[in-house]
């Protein structure tokens, strides 16, 4: 299910996503939102919308001391509170010894790491990322718009339609936020 794209831009990111819950066989137009801002972070989420939703409602967002580098509070601070956050609703899994959690893309200081369900933090050398199940057309569309003079709200439209055109886990509308550098 789903597709959530990113793209930095003149110090904002902009983030974009399909309204579609779905599993293998059957698939909804969902009212509830698959981005949300919680205080200094924008999330866009895959995977579950339990998981969103406690990113979304139960999430405390730790402050970074500024002499740490944001890549150290992104792989640490924030992960051990996402990781707290999705253990404390019910979520997060263990097997192994090791934790799973979920996909999502998270904006922080006008940057977009991609987090992924072991809790890796991802930054791409793109100025884009997107996430779900249509990744692959969503990135094709928005290297193909790199460079235009489109918007970044149009690149964003056109790289969820041409998910929504060739995934069958992707369905609109399309929610679009941005999120200056400061908040």
């Amino acid at each position: 299910m789903t597709c959530v794209v990113a793209i930095k831009h003149n110090g904002s990111v902009y983030m974009g996503a399909d309204s579609a819950g779905s599993d293998l066989y059957t698939i909804r137009t969902r009212i509830d939102p698959k981005i949300h801002k919680v205080g200094a972070f924008m999330f866009g989420f895959t995977t579950s919308f339990r998981m969103g939703q406690l990113l979304a409602h139960a999430f405390k967002a730790p402050d970074r001391d500024p002499r740490i580098s944001v890549e150290k509070f992104m792989s640490t601070s924030f992960i051990d509170a996402v990781r707290d956050c999705l253990k404390a609703g019910g979520w997060a899994s263990k097997a192994n010894d090791t934790e799973q959690g979920g996909t999502f893309l998270v904006s922080y200081e006008a940057r977009v790491f991609c987090i992924f369900g072991d809790y890796q933090v991802a930054e791409s050398a793109l100025p884009y990322e997107a996430v779900g199940c249509g990744t692959d057309f969503a990135m094709g569309s928005l290297f193909s718009t790199d460079g235009t003079a489109l918007t970044p709200s149009e690149r964003i439209n056109k790289a969820l339609q041409a998910a929504e055109s060739f995934s069958c886990g992707v369905r609109g509308p399309f929610i679009q936020h941005v999120q200056a550098a400061n908040g």
